[in-house]
């Protein structure tokens, strides 16, 4: 095993807090001196680069938010000149102006290594054919995993998203070793596999790494055993870098060993903005350490987790995300993610693991609705029996009564990236 590891894991654990004490006041220097929008908050909360003389001292630092980005749409957030910027990308903008995010030549180089180095620690090896199924474009997805995988001297198969039925027949013809892609449209291509009576175990397909939304141990199962895969977890978000910030470790299996040597994690009290001890849950805060383009400080990214000690590596590693802070659905007092759902879905007889959550008001209540899909050939008596036993369980195990409905196969849309797990109607 040793002998697959870069010069960066290999490091001591002392080693690597050296490392990112030198590179995180470098960082903290090139922001202040090259972004009016980190020296004004540097400023204002009375800091300086050249006060950050321990890792510690990263906490005397403002955050970064999402808005922060958006607020200097669109190159304001920039550390160089535009003509140094090799490459850009940037999220939808569904909600509001779109974030956007630059590249130099290293920070691109940087990029394709920290991806190899994921596609490895995933059992990714030189001359493995990698059939990648993320959107290409302004989405970091496609880009960030087709690089890393040709640097790690893989063959890519650049499939993107969609076409469903092609992407079946081409895994079958082209004999990839490795898919990347979101674990809900893994699940679309298994249909896609099944519909065309094509048993999903007998591919070529050794390895599945899949990120861009939470999933669950439950669905990881569903996909392990119905794929004959291994399959693991994968992190990361364009602000920070895009894929490629952790990796999950397929020996392990155990959460994912963030690559610290290149982005500093902290976890945080959402609320009160408190680092907290490894070992306790909340919010996912990164300070990159390398970045040239656009160097972020103390990002808040709304993802929930904790932070655990290395196992496969020395990097510390990151739980699973199971939801995020902003995505957390308060019914009637009670906090709910939708991975509590998928759990639930994904172990109730008769239904896929296809299934969405839409929030209405009743009255001055408000009230939920799960509607999952029903499994190709289940009863109406096997539908309403998934139907009592998903009530059941989520007022067991979560606290709070909800209403169910058991739908025909394929009623619920698919997506090809992030698919939409809660709909809110309150305000219609």
């Amino acid at each position: 095993m040793t002998d697959l590891l870069d010069a960066g894991e290999r490091l001591s654990r002392e080693e690597l807090q050296a490392l990112q004490l030198e590179r995180l006041r470098s960082t903290l220097r090139h922001a202040y001196d090259n972004v009016a929008f980190y020296r004004e908050a540097f400023d204002k909360a009375g800091v300086h680069p050249d006060d950050c003389r321990s890792l510690a001292d990263l906490a005397r630092f403002p955050f970064t938010v999402k808005t922060d980005l958006r607020d200097h749409y669109p190159f304001g957030m920039f550390a160089v000149p535009e003509d140094r910027i090799r490459r850009i990308h940037a999220s939808s903008g569904t909600t509001g102006r779109p974030t956007v995010v630059g590249y130099t030549e290293r920070d691109l180089e940087t990029w394709a290594d920290v991806v190899a180095r994921s596609i490895r620690a995933a059992g990714g090896r030189p001359g493995h054919k990698v059939h990648v199924s993320y959107g290409y474009g302004l989405f970091t997805g496609g880009l960030g995993a087709h690089y890393g995988a040709e640097r790690l001297g893989c063959t890519v198969i650049p499939a993107s998203g969609g076409m469903t039925a092609r992407q079946v027949q081409l895994i079958q013809d082209f004999r990839p070793e490795i898919i990347m892609v979101t674990p809900s449209y893994m699940l679309t291509l298994l249909d896609e596999f099944e519909r065309q009576g094509v048993d999903p175990r007998t591919t070529s397909l050794k390895v599945g790494i899949f990120g861009a939304e939470p999933w669950t141990e439950e669905m990881r199962r569903e996909i392990e055993e119905r794929f004959a895969i291994d399959a693991v977890d994968i992190y990361g978000l364009s602000e920070v870098m895009g894929p490629g910030v952790a990796q999950e470790c397929v020996e392990t299996k155990d959460g994912l060993h963030i690559w610290e040597d290149h982005f500093y994690p902290e976890v945080v009290d959402p609320v009160t903005g408190e680092v907290l001890p490894d070992g306790e849950r909340g919010e996912l805060v990164f300070t990159s350490l390398t970045k040239e383009a656009m160097p972020v400080i103390r990002y808040r990214t709304r993802d929930l987790t904790r932070l655990l000690p290395g196992t496969a590596r020395v990097f510390r590693r990151m739980e699973k995300i199971t939801g995020r802070s902003d995505d957390m659905v308060i019914l009637r007092g009670v906090n709910l993610f939708p991975t509590q759902i998928e759990e639930i879905v994904l172990r109730t007889a008769h239904v896929a693991p296809h299934f969405q959550l839409r929030l209405t008001r009743e009255g001055r209540m408000d009230a939920l609705t799960v509607r999952a899909e029903a499994r190709t050939g289940a009863t109406p008596e096997q539908r309403a029996a998934a139907e009592t036993a998903i009530a059941t369980a989520v007022k067991d195990g979560v606290g709070v009564s909800v209403a169910v409905e058991v739908v025909d196969p394929e009623t619920l849309e698919r997506s090809v990236g992030k698919i939409k797990r809660i709909v809110d109607l309150r305000q219609a």
